[in-house]
């Protein structure tokens, strides 16, 4: 406790109960490239929790990009995009970026940004007003909340994956501006929202989608463009936001959307205007990335990615834990209390295992999980030798 600072101790006081709520996070440190196989914290570590779906975080080619990006733009933008720091690099990946969705959005554009946090934002403050509704899809990731809350419109949140309670919401809406939001693959549960109705929906009452794509650009689509080739989704009335520091492998993000959309973010999108633009050497890099992903190599990953998911599902057997359905690399299991999960995620870390604990507040109460994420990078044998040591983990401690 902190007697003489009263501030400080309000604080630890609240440190405290989350640990007697078994909520604390705690960080563990990398010590060598995002790979299936990582040293952490001093120990050999056979890794299923990064979001590096294809492995392109350390691919030679990337690596050589970034290196070469480097050399030709140095190490930092030196200012915002609206002063000085809008590289040729940066125009390149918007230009390459903007190609992938033709089929997809009119006139389609795209703008770089830092990260996928600050995408979001961007595009729920800059459309969104105390005139404007925002329909909130349930699980939604927090970045979408946020954006939500400073777009200052009125939130409506319909329940997960609900299109017909939605389409009643929107029909009983009399917001001159309408934006529905999602998340495509939602981060914790691995299952995809269905955005052939969601679009659909938007289309007969006027309002935006707004779909954030962090974990389906690069994994999902012929080409790896995402969740709009998935579906194969056309329309002016989509917004897309897609991440570049999962499946891309470095960092960074992006919204693709028609030109007046886009125009209109540059404009007024505070935190696109009042940042410093991200180093246009991974911009640089991004490029190679996006090349792997569109290319047979990318092509060839994700059909090894999808032997993997199988593998895994069918490798587990479990009587207890409940593995949720997903087609994607997001594959967790629900355990149910804080501390079980935590116990479980430690035995396997000590058998060189890297798995997350997900708890509350970022998944519901009581649906505290192991959230599992393989990587193209995975081999089958690795994928196999998990789904064992998850068998009889949880035969042990059920």
């Amino acid at each position: 406790m902190h007697p003489k600072f009263p501030l400080l101790g309000q604080l630890q006081q609240q440190l405290d109960a989350l640990d007697a709520a078994q909520l604390r996070r705690t960080r563990r440190v990398s010590e060598s490239a995002c790979a299936p196989q990582m040293q952490v914290d001093g120990k050999a570590m056979l890794a299923f929790c990064s979001n590096d779906y294809l492995g392109l975080a350390a691919h030679p080619r990337v690596v050589e990009a970034l290196q070469e990006g480097a050399s030709l733009y140095g190490a930092g933008s030196g200012a915002s995009h609206m002063i000085s720091g809008h590289s040729r690099a940066h125009v390149l990946l918007e230009e390459r970026l903007a190609g992938l969705f033709d089929s997809s959005i009119p006139s389609a554009r795209a703008l770089y940004f830092c990260t996928g946090y600050m995408a979001n934002l961007a595009v729920l403050a800059a459309l969104g007003s105390k005139e404007a509704t925002i329909f909130s899809e349930e699980l939604n990731h927090a970045s979408l909340i946020d954006g939500a809350r400073l777009s200052r419109a009125n939130v409506v949140v319909y329940p997960h994956r609900d299109v017909q309670q939605l389409d009643a919401l929107l029909a009983a809406s009399t917001s001159k501006t309408k934006l529905v939001v999602t998340d495509s693959v939602f981060s914790m549960d691995g299952d995809i929202a269905p955005l052939p109705q969601l679009l659909a929906l938007c289309e007969r009452h006027g309002a935006w989608l707004v779909v954030d794509d962090a974990h389906g650009f690069g994994v999902l689509g012929e080409q790896g463009a995402g969740v709009l080739e998935h579906f194969s989704l056309q329309s002016p009335q989509l917004i897309y936001i897609g991440t570049l520091g999962k499946a891309a492998g470095v960092g960074g993000a992006f919204v693709a959307a028609h030109a007046t959309v886009i125009d209109w973010l540059v404009q007024r999108a505070r935190p696109y205007i009042y940042s410093t633009a991200a180093p246009p050497a991974l911009a640089h890099a991004l490029l190679t990335s996006i090349d792997i992903i569109t290319s047979t190599e990318g092509k060839n990953l994700r059909t090894h990615l999808q032997q993997l998911i199988r593998d895994w599902r069918e490798g587990l057997t479990l009587k207890h834990w409940q593995l949720l359905n997903s087609d994607t690399p997001i594959q967790p299991l629900i355990i149910g209390a804080n501390q079980p999960a935590l116990d479980a995620a430690a035995a396997l870390r000590e058998q060189g295992l890297w798995v997350a604990a997900i708890r509350p507040p970022t998944v519901p109460l009581n649906t505290a999980r192991l959230r599992v994420t393989l990587s193209a990078a995975h081999s089958r044998e690795q994928v196999a030798q998990l789904a064992q040591a998850m068998t009889l983990l949880e035969a042990t401690q059920t």
